[in-house]
């Protein structure tokens, strides 16, 4: 959301505003100076793949713990009488993801659901801190670094993880892995390669399907590839675009942020869910067509 704090450039301008939001707390590999927390977007950049997004970490370990600890007490403390407000909360969720699994998956694993679960819950909490005012924990990691000697210019905390597509990428990439290994195992190899160089086009006569191999791989294995990278960059794209909104509202005048904010934020609770069950569903219906055998 807004700041809802004044005007929010009034230590930066527009462009050092918007850049210091969208960059990263980032410890990496700097060339010339060993490992270290970045100070600057360009040190950060500079690092490359020899880096990771302290702050994308904390944050969504953090919910993830929540999440799991939250629902470990609800199933330790859960009634035969009737529910708590919390208990029948969890119990409507977990019966939501269950009746969408059994639609859509029709394999016989029963990691399905619990996967399901997990990715709904944890994206949507993910999804959820981008709802909360956009200088209140940054402007407050600011100051703890300032007492502790940092310059608070060069304090960086992004606290929604969805809006790195590290964190969206790597779990699309573990859906991915998923999808192989259903494949495989549902298939055998050799049926996952048969399915990668005789589909979409087959023919009779032994040579044509020789000299078609190379067709259908590439078809096959674009199609296999842009799975996880649609699914990532999905999530990664709506959430950041979001924050960029929210982010343009903050640079505008008090009483207009609060004109603007409030019903955006509105309408992203509907964008938030929306994306987690979004992917949610595309990674049932990925596993689904992975373990399907009747080709």
């Amino acid at each position: 959301m807004a700041s809802g704090s004044g005007h929010a450039t009034s230590e930066y301008s527009s462009a050092e505003y918007i850049s210091h939001h969208l960059t990263n707390w980032t410890f990496g590999y700097l060339p010339g100076e060993g490992w270290t927390v970045a100070e600057t977007a360009e040190q950060a950049s500079a690092m490359g793949f020899n880096a990771i997004h302290l702050d994308s970490m904390l944050w969504s370990i953090g919910l993830g713990i929540l999440f799991c600890t939250l629902f470990w007490l609800v199933a330790k403390r859960a009634t035969a009488g009737v529910p708590g407000k919390f208990q029948a909360f969890v119990e409507l969720i977990v019966e939501f993801v269950d009746n969408n699994v059994k639609d859509s998956y029709h394999g016989t694993s029963k990691l399905i659901a619990p996967l399901a679960l997990t990715i709904f819950v944890w994206i949507f909490l993910m999804n959820l801190m981008d709802l909360v005012p956009i200088d209140y924990i940054p402007v407050l990691a600011q100051k703890i670094g300032e007492a502790m000697g940092y310059d608070p210019h060069h304090v960086y905390m992004k606290i929604v993880p969805s809006t790195d597509p590290n964190i969206t990428l790597g779990m699309s990439f573990s859906v991915f892995a998923l999808i192989i290994y259903y494949s495989i195992k549902e298939k055998g190899i050799g049926g996952f390669i048969g399915e990668l160089t005789l589909h979409p086009f087959s023919a009779s006569n032994p040579i044509a399907k020789i000299l078609l191999i190379p067709v259908n791989f590439i078809l096959e294995f674009v199609t296999l590839i842009a799975k996880p990278i649609s699914l990532g960059l999905r999530l990664f794209g709506n959430m950041y675009a979001g924050e960029l909104i929210f982010i343009l509202i903050a640079l505008m005048p008090f009483w207009i942020q609060w004109a603007l904010s409030v019903p955006w934020a509105i309408f992203h609770i509907l964008v938030i869910t929306l994306q987690a069950f979004v992917f949610m569903m595309l990674t049932i219906v990925y596993l689904s067509l992975a373990s399907q055998t009747d080709h």
